[in-house]
């Protein structure tokens, strides 16, 4: 009798060569679940369906990197924000573009189609919230409250709501009608990274970089519950259509959350890395993550997945567990009432916008002429976007499921594989994002010295090193089979001098690690690099970071770039105000020693700080994830000008 096939939960269904750069952005259509937008540092918006590996359709007329892109629930229309603050509005099944909205002075962080009505919100670096009427072609309103960038909007499936999310640590809800803020939701220690609403009931969902979730009562406008304890910062959550459970992407996992007690339901194991957008379709759930210029699409059979129950055991990490769930069943909520036509135009209307003062008719004509749609695969664009008859519904409203793989296939091809053939086998390089094993090959000396310009913070294999150095040439004559004692004896030859430096390196972190455990700075800190712990900040420890901030800011590596932002960021924030009011304050009467080496400590800050200001200001051209940093922190540093 044959033995079952067993499928997988969770697998790896496609991964694409998806722009001729870095990707930047990307987002999955909503209706059909089968539709992936990707913008792009090369300005471009490409249009691609699930699991297919070619491009349908390319879209220019962005002269800037595309920041932002978002899909309406028809999947009919896309939007894309760029790193110059301007957002444009393509026709999918015309293939051209129907508006460009100008106003934003900074980059396009988030954006959003009105469930029901032709309007749009957009959130920006400038703090501003705009909602535009494609139609009209101008701005309705403009929501003013946050004082950092908008990392997220999202309208209320009704479509009289907009919650946003921001670098301010605050979610906030405004009245589409009044034109006005709400609420004000604050309890967040970290920037605010994502918002959801229940499909159904009047509850929020908010994910921050503090590493928690928080759901929001809409009628009584305070927290349900908070879930903490995730394995990084949050950024991505969906509520199953049903509204019975939320799902939030962690690294290289799914988890599934309850609110009404707050508990975990499951915990799936996929290794996406830090997925950017989720979506549902077929009982399946699609997940989508980015690295440089590659996209990976994952599936998770949520048939296989608990989602209501007792509280499962974490096996990702060591972590307390959530609270045990009552006897007491949810809370019963107010449902939205979902209008059967669309929705009407805000009654508060913003006159003369900065694009009602502009020509119409020159504009549209710019815009036919710089903005093009390149149709890459004309057999999937005339079946996902063309109505084959007068009632169809492009996209197709039905899709089958993806089909899971095997469970068992690598055990399978493991005994297939015979101990002579294992000896031949091309061993694969540490993961890089490409399934296509490599083999170890000696490199020319030309080849070996040309190292990139910046090293990647995903990239897992070291610099210059080959694997053929550690292992025998060639295998002696007359010599038979090595023992694991010669061969690690031959492959430590040459190398004592390593090492004892890697064993001295070893030595030396330890003890940094044993007195950084103390709650010491002052000994630790000239060997480690910044903490983001915010408690452990002082304004003398910013005198020993700093010169190492400036040195972490001009290096090739990815991760040493990332980390010297976001220390410098957390600086200026905390410490600026405060070392501009001490040295413009007049000087005391008397002998105030401690006023004094506060006074001295500010001093020597300031100078660094204008050492570092000329760097960003340099790099704040850039373009990409880094180029935005430099800008926002050389419009924090603005004060030292």
């Amino acid at each position: 009798m044959a033995t079952p096939v067993v499928t997988k939960t969770a697998w790896k269904l496609q991964e694409i060569v998806a722009h001729a750069s870095n990707v930047s952005s990307l987002v999955l259509g909503k209706g059909s679940g089968r539709l992936l937008a990707t913008g792009g540092d090369d300005c471009r918006v490409n249009l691609w369906s699930v699991n297919k590996p070619n491009c349908i359709m390319s879209l220019t007329g962005h002269t800037s990197p595309v920041e932002s892109v978002r899909l309406n629930t028809p999947e009919e229309l896309i939007v894309a924000g760029s790193q110059s603050g301007s957002i444009r509005v393509w026709d999918l099944e015309a293939a051209k573009i129907l508006r460009t909205l100008m106003g934003h002075k900074a980059n396009i962080c988030s954006l959003d189609f009105h469930p029901y009505g032709e309007f749009v919100a957009s959130g920006s670096q400038d703090t501003n919230i705009k909602l535009w009427d494609i139609r009209r072609k101008g701005c309705v309103f403009r929501y003013k409250g946050h004082t950092q960038a908008v990392r997220c909007l999202r309208f209320s499936p009704d479509g009289k709501w907009l919650a946003s999310a921001a670098d301010d640590h605050s979610v906030k809800l405004w009245d589409l009608t009044a034109g006005k803020m709400m609420s004000e939701f604050l309890g967040h220690t970290g920037p605010v990274s994502v918002v959801e609403f229940h499909p159904n009931e009047y509850l929020l969902a908010s994910g921050s970089s503090d590493r928690t979730i928080r759901f929001w009562d809409l009628e009584k406008f305070q927290v349900v519950s908070c879930i903490e304890g995730e394995p990084g910062p949050v950024r991505s959550i969906l509520f199953n259509p049903d509204g019975c459970c939320l799902y939030s992407g962690c690294q290289d996992s799914l988890r599934v959350y309850g609110w009404e007690p707050e508990r975990c339901f499951d915990v799936v194991l996929v290794n996406w890395g830090k997925v950017a957008d989720l979506t549902t379709c077929n009982n399946q759930l699609i997940g989508v993550s980015f690295a440089q210029s590659n996209v990976s699409s994952y599936v998770v059979d949520l048939n296989r997945v608990t989602r209501s129950g007792t509280v499962v055991q974490d096996p990702v990490q060591d972590s307390r567990p959530l609270a045990q769930p009552t006897l007491s069943g949810p809370t019963i909520r107010r449902g939205y009432e979902r209008p059967a036509t669309a929705c009407s135009k805000p009654q508060r209307v913003k006159q003369n916008s900065e694009s009602e003062r502009r020509s119409p008719s020159s504009e549209d004509d710019r815009d036919e002429r710089e903005s093009r749609a390149e149709i890459q695969n004309a057999d999937d664009y005339n079946e996902i976007f063309q109505p084959k008859n007068n009632i169809s519904r492009t996209p197709p409203q039905r899709s089958e499921p993806f089909p899971a793989p095997p469970e068992d296939d690598l055990a399978i091809a493991k005994e297939a594989l015979k101990p002579s053939q294992a000896m031949d086998v091309q061993l694969p390089l540490p993961n890089r994002g490409t399934e296509r094993p490599e083999t170890f090959t000696s490199q020319s000396p030309d080849r070996a010295g040309a190292e990139p310009a910046v090293i990647p913070a995903t990239r897992n294999e070291p610099i210059g090193l080959k694997a053929s150095d550690f292992l025998p040439a060639v295998k002696m004559p007359n010599q038979s089979e090595m023992v694991d004692e010669d061969a690690m004896s031959q492959i430590r030859k040459g190398h004592d001098t390593m090492c004892v430096v890697l064993t001295s390196r070893h030595k030396n972190l330890d003890t940094v690690r044993a007195v950084w455990t103390t709650g010491d700075i002052k000994g630790p800190r000239a060997g480690h690099s910044p903490s983001p712990r915010r408690s452990l900040w002082k304004l003398d420890l910013c005198t020993t970071v700093l010169p190492q901030i400036e040195k972490l800011l001009q290096s090739k590596y990815e991760s040493y770039v990332q980390t010297g932002c976001t220390s410098l960021k957390l600086i200026l924030q905390r410490f600026l105000p405060l070392i501009t009011d001490i040295l413009a304050a007049p000087p005391s009467v008397g002998v105030d020693i401690t006023r004094e080496e506060r006074l001295h400590k500010c001093r020597l800050c300031y100078k660094q700080l204008k050492n570092i200001s000329h760097l960003i200001k340099n790099k704040s051209g850039l373009s990409g994830r880094h180029g935005s940093a430099f800008r926002e922190l050389h419009l924090l540093m603005a004060p030292l000008d």
